[in-house]
């Protein structure tokens, strides 16, 4: 209702100034506003399209079209301006400094007489137990109270959909920004490649980016149209100019709006495995950056200093994983810019703790419910969540649902990726929230017949980045392997970075075994894992094509991890201790 209050009176004022007339209804019921029977949302979007928007509203001026604005802002011109940023929150509402602590550190900053811009770096609606039991929603509607202005999409927040992405952007109080996020059909970007605001005193400009790896690393259905035909794509191509090329265009278009700085909003990260789109690349193939706020990586880095294509020095922050810390970048009434970041702060705004009981009351008992115990730690990463060891190698954790998948369908062989094992458990009690935090996709479980030789290559897909990071890392049931990571990777990757063969005749993988018996290439297998990997080519697994089996019944990931605990009388046997696992992955340099 906010929302359209304000958008009500944002298309008054642009009819006052224009000296036109119209006719404003509303919906008794739905609180809906029209203007001369349009939806006042789409008047608005007519409005800015035309450059006749420009709206200032505490200090941050809305430039429509990169019209210029000659009027003072309300921003005070003595006090400093500051963008605050967080990225890959993943439903971490308040984990860390949390919502709450976001929006009291943004009010104390302007009860101090700064003005504060605040951005999300992408990959917040996905990831825990509220993202998916509102498919997104719920994170929506507390980032639109803590007062977001501005995001950009991450790669996760395409995992309920690219049509769900999009209908939760037009819910969001903000917009989404994003210039290599491409609508195949049209060649055009879905989001706006930039926005200026004038923020104080000051034309600030910013542009939006995402992996170009996220096809590979969401779903690639949901990227297709229903005869299989991609119709959005991110700018993949080889050496990242592509990318480059779509950044620099941005910038340049800002500046010649008159932009006095520009700021990629970077979901792009510093990971090996993600070159040549890392942010640190972007930067050394461009100019005209005055700093880069990334994500992606969950990375803390705290305004290292960059040189771009011509030497000069652009800042780059990430704030890590789930709000460990909170990027500050300031503006200086002088001019000078700097970037920090925010790691102690024990102030929380009321009423955004008030908004996330809230939200979490809706399902509180469900996910309060005891479901088993366990005696030791079932891990899926280290540390605060930067090392994500189930991406790179084997985990109890792993271990534990690869076997449920197996034990749910009969399957010989089950497998699931690294990257959708979200949390760990810790030793006590298991509650169904627990349970929903390792798995929050809703996947369902599917079984298909696989050869030898297509099980041969997706192990040696797997472990190809090896011993970096990998999403699409497998865990396995009723398989083990040898991984030498001496020897270079021989996996070809086509233009969207998912598998496509072999360009080198040799591979990392030996020793496969089939439940005790060594693998047959000829052989056909039972394999049970979830969609997005057998069915729907996630993480790029592309060379399955044997026949789906149809399940006597409707299998959800959650679903068959309960059962499984369920089986062992609710308490994690000990088999699952260690870990590192049992043993079936067996990295060795030869």
């Amino acid at each position: 209702m906010k929302k359209k209050i304000f958008a009500f009176f944002m298309a008054m004022a642009m009819l006052l100034m224009c000296g036109c007339s119209a006719t404003f209804d509303v919906d008794p019921v739905s609180g809906a506003v029209s203007v001369n029977g349009v939806p006042v949302e789409e008047y608005m979007e007519a409005a800015k399209s035309m450059g006749l928007l420009n709206i200032s509203v505490n200090g941050i001026n809305v430039i429509g079209n990169g019209t210029e604005n000659d009027a003072h802002p309300d921003g005070r011109a003595d006090g400093d301006i500051i963008i605050l940023h967080t990225n890959d929150v993943h439903c971490g509402v308040d984990n860390n400094l949390g919502y709450a602590g976001v929006a009291a550190y943004k009010k104390e900053l302007e009860e101090a007489g700064n003005t504060v811009f605040l951005v999300d770096d992408g990959d917040e609606i996905q990831g825990g137990v509220m993202g998916s039991l509102t498919k997104g929603e719920a994170i929506i509607r507390i980032m639109n109270e803590v007062g977001y202005e501005l995001a950009v999409p991450g790669n996760h927040d395409f995992d309920y959909g690219v049509d769900r992405f999009l209908e939760l952007a037009k819910k969001a109080d903000f917009p989404y920004i994003c210039c290599n996020f491409v609508d195949m059909r049209t060649g055009e970007p879905v989001f706006e490649s930039y926005t200026i605001q004038r923020i104080g005193e000051r034309r600030v400009a910013f542009i939006g980016a995402v992996t170009p790896n996220t096809i590979a690393e969401s779903t690639p259905t949901y990227f297709e149209d229903e005869n299989g035909k991609q119709i959005y794509g991110f700018l993949r191509d080889e050496d990242g100019s592509s990318l480059y090329d779509a950044i620099q265009k941005a910038v340049d278009a800002a500046r010649e709006d008159s932009a006095e700085y520009c700021i990629l909003m970077a979901h792009l990260g510093i990971d090996e495995d993600d070159s040549p789109f890392t942010s640190r690349e972007v930067i050394a193939n461009t100019t005209g950056l005055d700093a880069v706020i990334d994500g992606h990586s969950h990375s803390i880095i705290d305004g290292e200093e960059v040189k771009d294509k011509e030497g000069k020095t652009v800042l780059l922050s990430q704030a890590g994983y789930q709000i460990p810390a909170l990027g500050k970048i300031t503006i200086a009434a002088d001019g000078s810019i700097k970037s920090e970041l925010i790691q102690e702060y024990a102030g929380r705004d009321e009423e955004i703790t008030a908004a996330i009981k809230m939200e979490r009351e809706a399902f509180e008992d469900q996910l309060d419910e005891k479901i088993g115990t366990v005696d030791f730690d079932m891990i899926s990463s280290a540390g605060d969540g930067s090392v994500r060891l189930a991406r790179k190698g084997e985990t109890n954790l792993g271990d534990f649902v690869a076997d449920a998948y197996r034990y749910a369908t009969g399957a010989d062989i089950a497998f699931i990726n690294g990257g959708g094992i979200r949390a760990n458990i810790k030793a006590g009690d298991i509650t169904y929230e627990d349970l929903l935090n390792v798995q929050p996709f809703a996947n369902e479980l599917c079984v298909r017949e696989v050869t030898g030789q297509e099980l041969l290559d997706a192990l040696e897909y797997s472990v190809c980045f090896a011993p970096d990071e990998f999403g699409g890392f497998l865990q396995v049931s009723g398989i083990s392997f040898n991984v030498d990571t001496s020897m270079d990777a021989g996996v070809k990757l086509d233009k969207e970075g998912m598998f496509a063969g072999f360009d080198k005749d040799r591979r990392r993988v030996s020793n496969v075994k089939i439940n005790d018996e060594p693998l047959d290439p000829d052989k056909k297998y039972k394999a049970a894992s979830i969609r997005y990997i057998l069915l729907n080519k996630g993480n790029g697994y592309t060379m399955f094509g044997g026949d789906k089996e149809d399940l006597d019944r409707y299998l959800e990931d959650i679903t068959v991890l309960r059962e499984y605990l369920a089986s062992m009388d609710g308490k994690i046997s000990e088999d699952y201790r260690d870990p590192e696992g049992q043993g079936r992955i067996d990295f060795t340099n030869k």
